[in-house]
This record gives structure tokens, sequence and C-alpha cells, in this order.
């Protein structure tokens, strides 16, 4: 089990020690008519469908008017393919879109009764703590549960899983084209170096980080970054923490801050850091303060997150032109 990015954000906000991730991988999305013959996941309104999600087959015998949502990811992806109006409440750390009917639902320790008093017919979560999902399917609430994203292609999955859950197949279909074609024209903006520049994205000022496993990882290589967390060894983790000196001695030519909201972190916070006002990204001020949020979630935003990241070097080509 390994500490995700997202978790990082979430449990610095509540203040809690430590948030274990799941690495499940989730699988297909698929439906089933009411004869039992497959309905295809382009058909919007196709009432029942069976949805493989990570804790299994959901059967949905009727389009949700009632979901509830404990995962920000989840929340974010409803509301981006037109589910919006079936979502009557959303966990306490789901602060996107704005409008969301928000609660103090908790999706990191979850109340079964308080989430069954919004009578839902769908319950969407990330996690599964004190068997979150045995306890609903006991009282024949549907669940589905959405660990965090390994690859874009999970984001893409579980986005369709979302559309055919919800009766909204065709839009959750346009979304993951329109992603798929703005990332493939942010790459193709993404200037090119010579030499790869090299990066440093934090957690939180204690030096926690990712490595090009990850699904941001995959997010800074599809532009052509390296890693520096990549040469740690020893630590056996796709989320290392990293000691000042070795960020020190790597000598990021940009830096990634995902701990500006949770933590009090910017460029000027890094820069009074012992020693680190003399690292190239501080020097010549790529120090990029991210939407904690943003930067932490495997959803429709990830596409605003890689348009910063081009937007930093095209910066960081700018100064060295």
């Amino acid at each position: 089990m390994t500490p995700t990015p997202y978790r990082f954000w979430w449990a610095r906000r509540k203040f809690l020690a430590s948030v274990l991730g799941a690495l499940t991988l989730v699988g297909t999305a698929c439906g089933t008519g009411r004869d039992g013959t497959p309905s295809t996941s382009t058909q919007t309104g196709v009432f029942p469908v069976t949805v493989k999600a990570a804790n299994g087959d959901v059967r949905i015998d009727q389009r949700p008017e009632r979901i509830v949502s404990l995962s920000p990811t989840g929340t974010e992806m409803l509301f981006a393919v037109g589910a919006k109006d079936q979502v009557v409440a959303v966990d306490e750390s789901s602060d996107y879109p704005p409008e969301v009917p928000k609660t103090d639902l908790s999706g990191l320790q979850p109340n079964v009764e308080a989430i069954a008093k919004f009578n839902p017919d769908l319950v969407i979560t990330s996690d599964d703590p004190n068997n979150l999902v045995k306890s609903l399917d006991a009282l024949d609430i549907p669940v589905m549960r959405q660990p965090p994203a390994r690859t874009l292609d999970d984001t893409y999955q579980q986005i369709t899983q979302l559309g055919v859950a919800t009766g909204h197949s065709t839009e959750a279909a346009n979304l993951v084209a329109d992603m798929k074609s703005r990332i493939e024209r942010l790459v193709k903006l993404a200037p090119k170096f010579s030499e790869p520049p090299t990066y440093y994205h934090e957690l939180d000022a204690t030096g926690y980080t990712v490595t090009s496993r990850t699904f941001i990882g995959e997010i800074y290589r599809l532009v052509g970054l390296k890693n520096i967390a990549d040469a740690a060894t020893g630590t056996g983790s796709e989320y290392p923490q990293l000691a000042a000196e070795f960020v020190l001695k790597a000598d990021p030519d940009l830096i990634f801050l995902a701990d500006t909201k949770c933590c009090g972190q910017s460029a000027k916070t890094v820069a009074k850091r012992p020693g680190w006002k003399e690292i190239t990204a501080v020097k010549t001020g790529a120090v990029v303060e991210l939407d904690d949020s943003m930067a932490s979630r495997w959803g429709p935003r990830v596409t605003d997150f890689l348009d910063v990241v081009v937007q930093a070097l095209a910066k960081l080509e700018s100064a060295k032109s």
C-alpha cells in the first residue's frame, strides 16, 4: 500500500498522520439490456446496466437520481459528464466545481447511517475504509469504488464507467475525446529541449514527492521532463521522501509545488529554506505554484494541470534563449 499525492493533500487538510492509497486497477464499463443482451456504452439512458468497478460488477437497475459522492475526483467526473442534477450530496473534501452540494460526510471515515439518510441510489467512493462497500451492499445501496488512477487510461475508463452508470454515456465519451484531443495539442505545443529539463514535484514541505512511475509522473513524462526522484535509491516507493540535501544536489530546473493550499508553500517560502536559493529553479524563477487539488486528482482537470506544466516549460525556454 502506497501513499498517493491526492491523499497527501487530503490528509494534510484534515491534519491526519498518514493516508494509504489503493493500487487496484479499474476494469472497463459494460451494460446489459433488460433481456440480458449486451448494451453498448454509447447508449444513453439504457438500464439496467452493469459496471465493472474496482469492487466488482455493480448492477444499476434504474437511472440514479440521488447520487452521493465520497470522492472529490468522482465528484468532478460526475459534474463533467453532465450528472450534476443527480448528485444530492458530496463529501467535505469535494470542493470543485464550486456549486457542489457539499456536506460534512467523510470519505476517510465514512458514517454509513449519515450516508443512508440521503437515500442514495448510487454511492461513489475511491476507498473502502471500515468495509464501507460491504456495509452499503447490506443496505442494497449500489456503490462504485474508483481508486486513484495509475495511468491516463484509468482516468478515461472511470469517466466512461460513470457515464454508463448515470445515463450519460455520450457525454462521457465526448469528454474523454476532448481530453485526449487537448492533451495531444498541449504535448505538441510543449517546447523541445536538447537536454530534458529536470523537475521536483513537492507534495509537502517534508520532502515527499512522486516518481515517474506514478500518475502525476506520467503527466510530466508526456512533455519530456526528467524527474529527480527517479535517481533516489533505497526507498522502494513510488512516493519517496527526499532529504533536502538530495534536492539541493539534484539542482532541478523546475520545482512544482502541490502544497500551496494545504501547507502554505510558495516560491517565497521555498527561497527561504536553507540553501534553496541556490537551486537553479529558484534562481531563475521557475518555481511553479500549483492548485493542490488540481494537481492531486486524476479527473478532467488533468488537462489544466498539463497546461500549467507546458506554460512553465515555455517560460523556461524563453529564459534560456
